[in-house]
């Protein structure tokens, strides 16, 4: 394993590999190996080591594109009519040789399923960052959240790449990076509306989560920012929104140290913030480097705040060095807090820098779903239990969006075949029923990569779980060339209702959102 170097560039990580395998690294000791580009320096970062083979050139994509009335095998469902947005980092102009995937400017795109028919249309986001490259004709913000690199003309601008996650808010599509505020987008032709959108100036925080969630019972969306009081801030602003954007809450917490809060989790009556150790790392920052490094010296905290308090009843306990960067789902039952989150050991990302310089370990790295649970009828808790649920490894799990804030059964997750040899299983969507704790699958095949899952009802009053699940294949024969499947979520292992085809390669993804009919607007 540590002979073998994986080439990963930027587009094909996030496309395909991220989808899959952000937390299955044994799955990227598969590739072919590739020597480091000519020229390019390689060697570590101060505090940590950037693997050589993740250090690549940046390969500049852009293609907006607009394709009418795909070419569909299959027939798409007459009860699927809607919008799946995607979202992931698309540089505008070449970024440091240092830099991470996660970098780049916001490229959105849409499959647009009406009536059976499907239109494909891609656009990047013209936030302040994305204008401001364009009139310099370079890339002026060439490191991952380093202001310090940044070219001296963009001092003061938001540096929001609004490339992590979309969702859609008072008729707006919001393009989101943690970060920054989002940017806001027209949801029928992707045109960038309101370049930095503050919620008509209510936003409490100079940052807004990627990862907002809908209150199940209200509509609210319920979102928080971490650094909300400016680089480097141990303060999280936690608030919510009406569906007509009034803001109802806020309160104010600080955590034990600056760590990725990338997701959280939200029930009726808590907000969950899981503190990992991919801390703020000032000296890498000043050699020029990323913005976090993964420090096993530290802790985990399982932070927990009354949702509509003040902010102060917040507790964190403290737990093992653990990394859980995305949600499943959540609830409470009155006596016991549950989240369901993706869990690895340590890193799950190759290319994010060790704070002890050591080599990224892909089966530490490698990530399950996993419940964490706290017992809320002692006062001051001071543990909580960890629990693998299934065998499956992978990254990006995704539910029924109508049930983030309350108990729920189905959960999908993009996976290998986890009865297969490495290799030869195929890229798979996993469906979990945690009530019977078993999942059947969909398998795409070796030849293709699937990025994350989305999950669409088949009306808005359709029981949990019964609708469709979609996500993009690469088709890695085919020079990436690209097909939207559409599943029957309760039916995995049947194979695609529907297969979309592009005739080129689509946008890579980190994210993606359905907006069903109803929420669009009108033509």
């Amino acid at each position: 394993m540590t002979d073998q170097k994986t080439e990963i560039d930027r587009r094909s990580f996030v496309a395909g590999a991220l989808g899959a395998a952000a937390g299955m690294g044994g799955l990227l000791a598969q590739n072919a190996q590739a020597q480091p580009p000519e020229g390019r320096e390689i060697g570590t970062t101060a505090g940590g080591a950037i693997p050589p083979e993740m250090r690549r050139p940046t390969r500049l994509y852009r293609l907006e594109a607009d394709v009418h009335d795909c070419e569909i095998t299959g027939k798409v469902p007459s009860d699927l009519n809607g919008a799946f947005y995607r979202v992931g980092p698309d540089a505008q102009y070449p970024l440091h040789p240092r830099d991470i995937p996660f970098d780049g400017e916001g490229h959105v795109s849409m499959f647009r399923i009406k009536n059976g028919r499907v239109d494909y249309k891609s656009r990047m986001v013209r936030n302040e960052r994305y204008l401001a490259n364009d009139k310099a004709g370079k890339q002026l913000f060439p490191m991952y959240r380093n202001p310090s690199m940044d070219d001296p003309s963009a001092k003061g601008l938001s540096r929001s790449t609004a490339n992590t996650h979309i969702i859609n808010h008072r008729n707006y599509l919001l393009a989101l990076k943690e970060d920054s505020p989002p940017a806001a987008m027209d949801l029928l032709t992707l045109e960038t509306k309101v370049p930095t959108y503050t919620f008509d100036g209510q936003l409490p925080s100079k940052t807004f989560t990627a990862h907002p969630k809908l209150d199940s019972v209200t509509g609210n969306m319920v979102a928080f920012g971490y650094e909300a009081e400016g680089f480097g801030s141990k303060t999280v602003s936690i608030f919510e929104f009406t569906p007509q954007g009034k803001l109802v809450w806020n309160a104010k917490v600080q955590v034990p140290y600056v760590g990725m809060l990338h997701d959280f989790a939200v029930t009726e009556k808590h907000i969950v913030l899981y503190v990992i150790p991919l801390a703020m790392d000032q000296k890498q920052m000043d050699s020029g480097g990323p913005h976090w490094s993964w420090d096993n010296t530290l802790p985990t905290y399982f932070g927990f705040v009354r949702r509509g308090g003040d902010g102060k009843d917040v507790q964190f306990i403290k737990g093992p060095t653990r990394s859980a960067t995305h949600i499943m789902g959540t609830f409470d039952d009155g006596k016991k807090l549950f989240v369901d989150v993706e869990m690895s050991m340590s890193n799950p990302f190759p290319f994010m820098p060790m704070h002890d310089g050591s080599r990224w370990d892909p089966v530490a790295g490698s990530s399950h779903i996993t419940r964490l649970t706290v017992d809320l009828s002692k006062k001051r808790p001071s543990a909580y239990d960890i629990e693998q649920l299934y065998p499956h490894v992978g990254a990006l799990p995704r539910q029924d969006d109508r049930y983030n804030t309350v108990a729920y059964r189905y959960g999908f997750l993009p996976c290998p075949d986890p009865e297969a040899r490495p290799g030869t299983g195929g890229a798979c969507y996993a469906r979990f029923d945690h009530q019977t704790r078993k999942a059947t699958l969909f398998n795409a095949g070796t030849e293709s990569s699937l990025a994350e899952c989305c999950f669409a009802p088949r009306s808005a009053t359709a029981p949990e779980g019964s609708g469709y699940l979609m996500g993009v294949a690469t088709r890695n024969t085919e020079g990436g060339r690209a097909d939207l499947v559409i599943l029957d979520a309760e039916h995995l292992n049947d194979g695609p209702v529907a297969t979309v085809h592009l005739p080129m390669r689509a946008v890579g993804q980190i994210h993606g959102w359905w907006v069903p009919e109803a929420q669009l607007p009108k033509a």
